[in-house]
């Protein structure tokens, strides 16, 4: 690589509570502050899959997701696996017993810095109502696995959009035709 512009030290452009925009010579791109990261949470159990759906600000909508939930939200030092145990738990109020990182994936990597670690979460129980914190009104859906086409194809017509990730659940499908 012999363009500059990738190695050209980051300046930031505007930083918020949450997120920083920045410019490394012509690119441009936004990132989390503070370093923090994701973790998206893979819960299948009993042929079941949790997922959440909440309104999205910058889509003016809402969106089906795997739950996911920033590291460090809790405390600063928080390691992965406990941070996605606390969010399942908070979102879906499902509580884990074993998690296990599967690796970590970008999200939006021609756009954002952000990197995500997903996480198997099983062994689970209902422990709450799960919904969020504050103001997040997530609901939660417990889905047969056989049927996530049908009912992302559902939500998708019911004007709900369909985050990215989800493709972990209908790649197979999606590649077969």
């Amino acid at each position: 690589m012999s363009d500059p512009d990738l190695t050209a030290p980051p300046a930031i452009q505007w930083q918020g509570r949450f997120l920083v925009a920045m410019t490394r010579g012509k690119w441009e791109y936004v990132g989390r502050t503070r370093g923090i990261h994701a973790a998206v949470l893979l819960a299948v159990e009993d042929g079941h899959v949790l997922l959440v759906e909440q309104f999205r600000a910058p889509l003016q909508r809402p969106v089906l997701e795997l739950p996911a939930g920033l590291v460090g939200d809790g405390a600063e030092d928080e390691a992965v696996l406990a941070a996605a145990a606390r969010e399942l738990e908070e979102e879906t109020g499902y509580r884990p017993a074993r998690v296990e990182a599967l690796g970590e994936f970008a999200s939006s990597s021609g756009m954002s810095s952000e990197i995500f670690t997903l996480v198997r979460c099983s062994d689970l129980t209902k422990v709450g109502e799960g919904g969020g914190i504050d103001d997040e009104a997530i609901t939660v859906h417990r889905v047969p696995l056989a049927e996530v086409p049908a009912f992302v194809a559902a939500r998708r017509a019911a004007g709900v959009a369909v985050d990215a990730k989800m493709l972990t659940l209908l790649g197979t499908g999606l590649l077969a035709g």
